[in-house]
This record gives structure tokens, C-alpha cells and sequence, in this order.
């Protein structure tokens, strides 16, 4: 790929990418359909446009933080096929970024929807 490539090929290069992610990794598939789920609740309950923002933030992060986790791993397993710490730590350490976001995720899916769930099945 050169670096000196036209905004279409980057922007079908960044696509390939994605489609990678999602074709091999089960994480990522999971997330996006999560992230529908979300997406559909906010829509179904008709949310204001601040609690929208809210949701595709937290969506954003975990598929961004699972992109750069696959990123990683494949970079890690091309650079050594060797077990070393370093590679285990940098392989730990996405995970770990993809935990975080998982979690912020989760907390802001609660924060957001909780309530407007309960009111709409509870009162």
C-alpha cells in the first residue's frame, strides 16, 4: 500500500478492514449486534438526541476499541511466532482496552435506557 494512495483506496482499504474484523473475529460481530439492539431500543423508545449521542459514543468506543484490539493481536502474531511477555502484555493490554470501553458501554446503556425501559413496562 503506498502512501501516497487516492481517499477512495484509503477509504476501501479502512473498509476491508473492518469487514476482516468482523469476518474473523466473533467478538466484534457481537458487538455490532449489540450495538443494533441498543440502537434500536433508543430508537423504539424514541430517545432525545443528547441520550443518542450518549449510546453511539459507548458503540463507537467498543467497535473502535475491538478494531484496534484485532489490530494489535495480528501484528503481534505476524512480528514473532514466539510466546514472549512483551507480546503476551501487548495482546493483555488491548483486551484490556476493549474491557473498559465494554464496561463504559454498559454503564451508559443502563444509564440511558433503565429508565425509559422501567417506565415503559412498569408504569
Amino acid at each position: 500500500m503506498s502512501r501516497n494512495q487516492s481517499e477512495p483506496a484509503s477509504f476501501r482499504h479502512a473498509l476491508a478492514g473492518i469487514a476482516y474484523a468482523l469476518r474473523t473475529e466473533p467478538h466484534m460481530r457481537f458487538h455490532l449486534a449489540a450495538s443494533a439492539v441498543v440502537l434500536a431500543a433508543a430508537g423504539w423508545l424514541d430517545l432525545p438526541r443528547g441520550d443518542w449521542m450518549w449510546l453511539l459514543a459507548a458503540c463507537t468506543a467498543v467497535l473502535c476499541a475491538e478494531l484496534v484490539n484485532t489490530a494489535v493481536e495480528r501484528a503481534v502474531d505476524h512480528a514473532s511466532m514466539q510466546r514472549s511477555e512483551l507480546a503476551k502484555a501487548a495482546k493483555d493490554t488491548a483486551a484490556g482496552a476493549v474491557l473498559i470501553a465494554s464496561i463504559f458501554a454498559a454503564a451508559v446503556g443502563l444509564i440511558v435506557l433503565l429508565p425509559p425501559l422501567w417506565e415503559r413496562f412498569a408504569g
